[in-house]
């Protein structure tokens, strides 16, 4: 049963990849200017170039081989050369990525602390004052512009009161060579530097971002386990339990909590979703070097090989995890391999 599943599932994330990558190789068709330039990056190509550059792409074969040529290329780490600095789209990718990555990551952990313990809350205090304060607190949070939020907060806790920084991810004081792309991994593998300090350092450029892209996944975390709980409460097994003389929090932890908690998995990979689209929006207001920012710049500058690849990646992440997620779902709830 679970192999039938996961084979299903796989072959469903193989259909996806397909689909995405059809619709990223017809973006070059559909952007202005050369084919051969926005393909492989290259600019002031000569005519005899160009000519070598059409057999080798097989741009005078058909759109299947084409395609299938565009794979191969993929495949092979050939994504391009960028427009505006003329590297490897794929360098300037793993350059950018793990920022991004470190932001949602902490983000969503936040999201997660936060919000599955006020939801829980909540519901057990169902109708009491302390409920309808999270719950009030929580849809104001969720109406709440999430850029509109960053620059309230730049204004009062940077500007105003001075205690973080307003943007980057480290002080000009500390010279930490970018060897993994994650600032803590590569504050440790720096010698020469105080590392408590630039780790300090860090965790305050780290901070505001992060509480500014957790704020709208929280509230929408709450609001869901909150609902979660109440469903389960309202169970037959949970007044059966009840009806056995077992205590309050005894029927709360034993049936309630593991069972409210099952669909948190499968939020998960919505939530990660849901992050990875504002770090677009976090990561310009606060110059955070991550994949947002820069293919929000590769959009101003009609760099049409990195909007392409960022695509690429940015939703290829989005639909593994969104994949992981669902399995897992399953593995912990066999209710669902029915489905």
């Amino acid at each position: 049963m679970i192999l039938r599943y996961l084979a299903r599932r796989l072959f469903l994330l193989g259909f996806v990849f397909v689909a995405l990558t059809i619709f990223v190789f017809s973006l070059n068709y559909l952007f202005p200017g050369d084919l051969v330039s926005n393909l492989t990056g290259l600019r002031d190509i000569t005519p005899e170039q160009h000519q070598q550059l059409q057999h080798t792409l097989g741009l005078d074969q058909s759109l299947w081989q084409q395609y299938i040529e565009y794979n191969r290329r993929l495949l092979a780490g050939d994504w391009g050369l960028s427009f505006a600095s003329q590297q490897s789209v794929l360098h300037e990718i793993d350059r950018v990525l793990p920022a991004t990555l470190e932001l949602a990551s902490y983000a969503l952990c936040l999201s997660l602390l936060v919000g599955i313990p006020l939801g829980l809350l909540a519901a057990v205090k169902k109708d009491s004052v302390l409920d309808k304060l999270i719950s009030g607190l929580a849809l104001i949070g969720y109406s709440m512009p999430v850029f509109w939020l960053a620059l309230v907060c730049i204004m009062l806790f940077s500007l105003q009161l001075g205690w973080l920084p307003t943007s980057g991810r480290l002080g000009v004081l500390f010279e930490v060579p970018a060897q993994t792309g994650f600032v803590f991994i590569d504050i440790l593998l720096t010698p020469a530097i105080d590392r408590s300090a630039a780790a300090y350092d860090a965790l305050l450029h780290l901070a505001l971002p992060t509480l500014i892209l957790a704020s709208y996944p929280t509230n929408v975390m709450i609001r869901f386990v909150r609902q979660s709980m109440l469903e389960v409460l309202e169970q037959n097994y949970i007044k059966t339990a009840r009806a056995k003389g077992l205590s309050r929090a005894q029927v709360l932890y034993r049936h309630g909590l593991r069972n409210a908690l099952l669909p948190v998995t499968r939020q998960v990979g919505l939530q990660f979703s849901t992050l990875i689209t504002l770090a677009m929006l976090t990561e310009v207001i606060f110059s955070w070097p991550g994949i947002g920012q820069w293919l929000i710049d590769s959009i101003y500058q009609r760099n049409y090989p990195a909007i392409q690849a960022g695509l690429l990646v940015v939703s290829s992440l989005v639909i593994c995890v969104n994949m992981l997620t669902e399995i897992l779902h399953t593995l912990f709830n066999p209710l669902a391999r029915k489905l």
